[in-house]
């Protein structure tokens, strides 16, 4: 229970057989009861999940002359499961007693069946308002991989919640059959996929249903329900060989499940997700939410990812709960779904002789004090404490300037808002049982009188932060090539991270200071040691490069390929990564004898980024130390992902080399020094490396805060 909403929901639940290309990928309908026909009419939301290309919105309307489509700029898109999916959402009015096929575009047909009553609550005397039932991205999971499904749902009334399985004799689906690898816990309404199930695509209907909640002593034989609101989920079963825990995780400052966000008229709430992906990195973190919700600063670097999101509540005709969905995807995986919700609060008319006047620089606001009974004026105050309220016996006023006292600026359509909220304040460990105000303040100026470039939200390019930017992978013998100060008696440190090892570690060095005598292996013999270079010709002084995956492979189509590095981190303890002084390039060890490739030639190819941390005490992240606030993702600035690949390497010895003598490096490492085999030098291997190429395959990634100003003309 969240903000004293008891959840009351009944879900029944149809399993179908793989779905067809052209089936609905989810649905949802969140009712309000109108008032003014007692509730024998309905205004409906709906949201559906659609398969790729995105059909036309047209013919869901119907005669219906309160029909409302939702076109959006920003529209909610989703690349997994299959060739991708979209959303679309419209609003109508319909019978309480509704049954119907919605046809979207020419060939994805929907069944809605609902009913809501109407029914008058004995205990409130007010029509009985139906639950609501979040809608998640498309789920996946893997063959033999059992998942909890969890269901996020919200009853304005605090019915009870229970499940049950859907019955074709009442209409509430079509076609409808019961599958041995779907259960569902009827307390929780808990959706579990059993793993036993077949790769393939399915869809999966409920009806969610409200029952008037009865005391735990009490027998009643019969409670019936008071409303059935349809819910369709589809389910995308994959095979997989990893083990069953890998998938993302949603880290701290995520919020949390079921969170409930109250927000005022012309309010902007901001939420941030973080996701820490070991086996693959996120490719996208795929929302379901309500109409104009802004989706920024996607972030996907290793094996972490983050995403912004941000709402503002101008004025519209939605639903009073407004839902907002989330999973991260990888290639293979999927995070547990989790869902907030935004509440509308509905306000009170404001009382006659009330004024708030909007002039060129500030607002002026004139209540009068009769209205604000019980209310302890001394306790009111702006956004801004620093700010007067003055009232005497009639009336209580207050100037707000619309560049200060706590005054923010939010863009609502073609309109630019001003908002600031009257509210009483209380010290935090004062209680009371006196009623408190709060009472939003708004002053609307239209678009065509702001002017300037601040009414604009502006992003530094890549090439502006940057420069042009460009990479490549060389091959060096240790103690040779443009690093050689640094690899012929390199300090090294330790980037192995098992998996498995999921905590926090610290570095420590250890040196030593001992020398082996080393000479060149004939020629044609196996080379022991390489230093692979990662380098940019990027020269910004804060930038630093983070290398995320690279890959061997014997063939220039990496059609068989075996990982040197993922998500930052070796794969083997015998690479190391040598320390430099220059941060946009990086330098590591390779122990030959551990690559995988046995022929005499190899191939690779590295993911790479440039960061740059927007605070001058923050550092980029280090994928494989781990040892960072992940909040700086956030924060800090990034180039597309580039991959880059190196020409033909030679694995034998073509020229000897005269015998040299050097020193062993001292290493850091997490635990304790892990030194490779005792190198030869020799002169350096003819290779071929082309010019790398470059293949984008992420977004710009900028932290953008999302606040619009405004000036005046005269």
């Amino acid at each position: 229970m969240h903000y004293g909403l008891v959840l009351g929901i009944l879900l029944a639940l149809v399993w179908l057989g793989p779905a067809c290309e052209a089936s609905s990928l989810g649905l949802v309908v969140h009712v309000e009861p109108l008032e003014n026909d007692g509730g024998m009419m309905l205004r409906a939301h709906f949201t559906a999940i659609v398969p790729m290309p995105c059909p036309a919105l047209t013919g869901v309307c119907g005669t219906d002359v309160d029909c409302v489509t939702h076109t959006t700029p920003l529209p909610f898109e989703g690349t997994k499961p299959g060739s991708g999916w979209c959303v679309r959402q419209w609003q109508r009015s319909v019978a309480s007693n509704f049954s119907d096929t919605i046809l979207l575009g020419s060939n994805t047909p929907l069944y809605v069946s609902l009913n809501a009553g109407p029914h008058v609550r004995a205990n409130s005397g007010k029509l009985n308002q139906p639950p609501y039932v979040a809608l998640p991205p498309p789920l996946r999971a893997r063959a033999n991989c059992p998942h909890h499904f969890p269901l996020s749902v919200k009853d304005l009334d605090g019915d009870k919640v229970r499940c049950r399985f859907a019955r074709e004799d009442r209409g509430e689906c079509q076609n409808c059959t019961q599958h041995s690898f779907i259960e569902m816990e009827p307390d929780q309404c808990m959706l579990t996929f059993t793993g036993a199930a077949p790769a393939g695509q399915y869809s999966v209907y409920l009806m969610a249903e409200d029952l008037i909640p009865s005391p735990k002593t009490s027998h009643i034989s019969s409670n019936d329900p008071l409303s059935s609101i349809p819910v369709h989920l589809s389910l995308t079963v994959e095979e997989s060989s990893t083990s069953c825990s890998d998938e993302p995780v949603a880290t701290a400052g995520t919020p949390k499940e079921d969170t409930t966000l109250f927000i005022l008229p012309y309010q902007q709430e901001t939420m941030e997700v973080m996701y820490t992906s070991e086996l693959e990195s996120v490719s996208e973190i795929a929302v379901v939410g309500p109409p104009k919700l802004f989706r920024v600063n996607f972030n996907s670097v290793g094996p972490m990812a983050s995403l912004t999101m941000a709402w503002i509540r101008s004025e519209n005709k939605l639903a009073r709960l407004l839902p907002i969905c989330f999973v991260a995807n990888t290639d293979s995986l999927q995070s547990e779904p989790r869902c907030l919700w935004l509440y509308q609060k509905e306000m009170r008319t404001l009382p006659d002789g009330t004024e708030l006047k909007c002039e060129k620089t500030e607002m002026t606001l004139v209540l009068p004090v009769s209205s604000l009974s019980n209310i302890n004026l001394s306790e009111l105050q702006l956004n801004s404490p620093t700010c007067p309220v003055s009232y005497n016996d009639t009336y209580l006023t207050a100037r707000i300037p619309l560049s200060g006292c706590g005054t923010e600026a939010v863009h609502s359509g073609n309109e630019l808002v001003y908002t600031n909220t009257l509210k009483t304040v209380r010290p935090f460990t004062m209680v009371s049982r006196q009623p408190s105000l709060i009472l939003p303040l708004a002053c609307r100026i239209p678009g065509v009188q702001a002017t300037g470039p601040q009414y604009k939200i502006n992003m530094p390019t890549e090439t502006e932060t940057f420069g042009n930017v460009a990479f490549s992978l060389k091959f060096y013998f240790p103690g040779e090539g443009p690093m050689a100060n640094h690899t012929r008696n390199p300090k090294t440190r330790s980037v192995y991270r098992p998996l498995s090892r999921l905590r926090r570690e610290a570095e420590s060095s250890s040196e030593q200071n001992s020398t082996s005598d080393t000479e060149t292996g004939a020629i044609g013999s196996k080379i022991t040691e390489l230093d692979l270079h990662v380098l940019s010709n990027c020269s910004v002084e804060r930038a630093e490069m983070i290398v995320s995956n690279c890959m061997e492979s014997e063939t220039e189509d990496f059609a068989v390929s075996y990982p040197i590095l993922e998500q930052g981190c070796a794969t083997s303890n015998s690479t190391l990564e040598i320390l430099t002084e220059t941060s946009t390039s990086k330098v590591y060890r390779l122990d030959m004898s551990n690559m995988q490739t046995k022929g005499t030639t190899m191939y690779v190819k590295c993911t790479v980024n440039l960061c740059i941390a927007t605070m001058p005490s923050d550092k980029c992240p280090d994928l494989c130390s781990r040892s960072f606030d992940q909040r700086v993702l956030l924060t800090s600035l990034y180039t597309k992902t580039y991959t880059v690949k190196s020409g033909a390497v030679s694995l034998v010895v073509t020229t000897p080399s005269p015998r040299v003598t050097r020193t062993a490096p001292p290493v850091a490492t997490p635990t304790k020094a892990t030194n490779g085999p005792a190198a030869t030098p020799c002169s350096r291997a003819p290779t071929s490396l082309q010019p790398a190429s470059f293949t984008a395959v992420a977004v710009i990634l900028t932290t953008i805060s999302i606040f619009l100003q405004v000036s005046f003309l005269h």
